[in-house]
């Protein structure tokens, strides 16, 4: 009868726990079912409440994409000037119109704001800031002003006339300027011969010229005494002289390396390199080096001739240091700049501006120097 009676409460006991396991099993699948309905009816809530969400979450993703492709290139680009290297093309190209570079960078970056994509912020805020900072002149002692006492004040011209095409407007300019050096690219026939009859040789007595079809000639004119240089052996001409200046000998030498086109790049590192010897040549005396050299302070490898000779760039200390002197065609203040005068530490600038010329691509480059004494 005990037993009987024990194994009966054992019995209730069990039914009484499995009827609470199963009601609370029921509460459970009901309670899931309940939130899975409240969470199907948010979601359609919030579907309802602003049925554009799906459509901006993929124009962010589409934002973010296009904010990736447009650093690409820049950061390639800035990654190289970092290096201190010209790379392989395009990035020589590329190189040239670095400032351009802080367009798609910006347009990356307001990409990215509105993507909501930090990573992507980070990136673009990165490159535009590196980029920003090589668009400042190159400093090869700028702000240095020779230490000696000015002994002569002389005008400074370089004019790429572009196959001879822009001789009339160069004509003009020097008659109307009456410059003391002047040095001359692409100097064809038509430029050789209207040097010769228009350009009196009572006013520039001096001259250094090679006569060449095309790209191929080029010319010196000067008011002081000259005599001929050894020059630079180059494709285009690219002679040199020594003029004697207040009783001063100033090596002068004319730029025109090859241009840096993908098909020619090896002449162009073969060029700039014999033109960076030249400068380390001369980088204890006074020295004028001036034309087309076909290469801007964002390349490596004339920072090198400016780095081997101790040169600064005229138009840099005159406040003109990112005026673009090539194309004209695109206008102003798109293109780049490869026409300078750079100078050595003897002289000093007081004003430098670039001049438009009819029929040439290229800006005319007019300088105002001193040349001071040597200490």
């Amino acid at each position: 009868m005990g037993d009987r009676a024990a194994r009966m409460s054992r019995t209730l006991v069990f039914d009484i726990a499995d009827d609470r396991r199963a009601s609370y099993m029921d509460s459970a699948s009901a309670s899931a079912t309940s939130t899975a309905a409240d969470d199907a009816g948010d979601q359609e809530e919030r579907l309802h409440d602003d049925p554009d969400r799906p459509r901006r979450g993929a124009g962010r993703r589409i934002a973010a994409w296009c904010a990736a492709l447009l650093l690409i290139v820049p950061t390639v680009v800035v990654a190289c000037r970092v290096a201190d290297t010209d790379a392989v093309t395009p990035i020589p190209q590329l190189l040239a119109f670095l400032p351009w570079l802080l367009v798609p960078a910006g347009a990356a970056l307001l990409l990215a704001a509105l993507a909501r994509w930090i990573p992507g912020l980070i990136w673009a805020v990165v490159v535009l800031a590196i980029t920003g900072w090589f668009v400042r002149p190159y400093d090869i002692g700028l702000a240095d002003k020779p230490s000696g006492k000015a002994v002569a004040k002389l005008e400074v011209l370089t004019s790429n006339v572009e196959f001879g095409n822009g001789t009339e407007g160069l004509l003009e300019l020097i008659e109307k300027e009456q410059p003391d050096l002047v040095f001359v690219t692409e100097c064809a026939e038509a430029c050789s011969q209207g040097l010769a009859t228009r350009i009196p040789l009572s006013d520039y007595p001096h001259r250094n010229v090679v006569e060449g079809k095309l790209a191929f000639g080029s010319a010196i004119l000067s008011k002081y005494p000259l005599k001929k240089g050894a020059g630079i052996e180059s494709t285009l001409a690219m002679p040199g002289s020594v003029a004697t200046i207040a009783g001063q000998e100033v090596q002068v030498q004319l730029a025109h390396p090859l241009p840096p086109v993908p098909s020619g790049m090896d002449d162009w590192h073969r060029e700039l390199g014999r033109m960076k010897k030249y400068a380390a040549g001369v980088k204890d005396v006074p020295t004028i080096f001036a034309g087309d050299f076909n290469a801007g302070q964002d390349h490596a490898a004339f920072r090198r001739i400016l780095d081997a000779g101790k040169l600064r760039s005229a138009a840099a200390l005159g406040g003109a240091s990112r005026t673009p002197s090539w194309p004209t065609m695109v206008g102003r203040p798109l293109g780049t700049q490869i026409d300078h005068v750079l100078i050595s530490k003897e002289f000093s600038v007081r004003k430098a501006r670039f001049v438009e010329l009819d029929n040439t691509d290229h800006r005319a480059l007019l300088t105002e120097l001193e040349l001071h004494e040597k200490r």
